[in-house]
């Protein structure tokens, strides 16, 4: 059993390390190009470098804590949905990006496994709302709707990095990643809902 103290600890250890981590914000907003460091970040957090380092650890993990951070906030966005649909889910998770550019552009630049990014959040609520859309007959009920919600996030993680290199802009990130779940619901379309989900292909703009 946890004892008191214990818990005490780990409590001041997660608040050290919310710290850090707002630390780093706070630096790259202020400065987007600026060099990390342990100990700009430490200094600006009033703890140790050895702190950041034991709380969170190298740079590249740095990167992978602020990822982290923003699938948090996403999963907490995904929670207050009152539905399901699966456009709200890719609009909520381009959303959180395009809102803080300056620390999702740095921190997907600098983390080496910046594909991962989108694996544990949204790709769990858009299996679940495909799952939901063959259940109600939406979609063929031969579908593999885990395989679908991969693709999709497969290529809302493109439409990021494209939109992290400068190469699109907000508006193209949103229309690119929805062009994908258009793409993707219009090929499982079931029989009755084919014209429906076909609709959008034949009226969207150029990407």
């Amino acid at each position: 059993m946890r004892t008191a103290g214990g818990g005490l600890r780990e409590h001041h250890k997660a608040r050290r390390r919310s710290r850090i981590l707002d630390a780093t914000r706070e630096l790259l907003r202020e400065s987007p190009e600026t060099v990390l460091s342990t100990e700009r970040i430490a200094a600006r957090a009033e703890v140790s470098p050895a702190t950041v380092y034991n709380l969170i650890g190298p740079r590249e993990k740095i990167w992978e804590a602020l990822a982290d951070g923003f699938m948090d906030e996403l999963e907490r966005c995904l929670a207050d949905l009152s539905t399901d649909d699966p456009r709200e889910v890719v609009r909520s998770t381009v959303r959180l990006f395009v809102g803080d550019p300056v620390v999702s552009r740095r921190m997907v630049r600098g983390w080496e496994e910046s594909g991962l990014v989108l694996d544990r959040s949204p790709l769990g609520r858009l299996r679940r709302a495909m799952a939901g859309a063959r259940a109600q007959g939406v979609l063929r009920a031969d579908v593999d709707t885990e395989a679908l919600a991969a693709v999709v996030s497969a290529a809302c993680v493109g439409a990021l990095h494209q939109w992290v290199a400068a190469l699109i802009d907000d508006d193209r990130f949103l229309a690119r990643a929805l062009f994908a779940l258009d793409v993707v619901l219009a090929a499982a379309a079931a029989d009755p809902y084919r014209e429906q989900l076909s609709a959008p292909l034949r009226t969207r703009k150029a990407l």
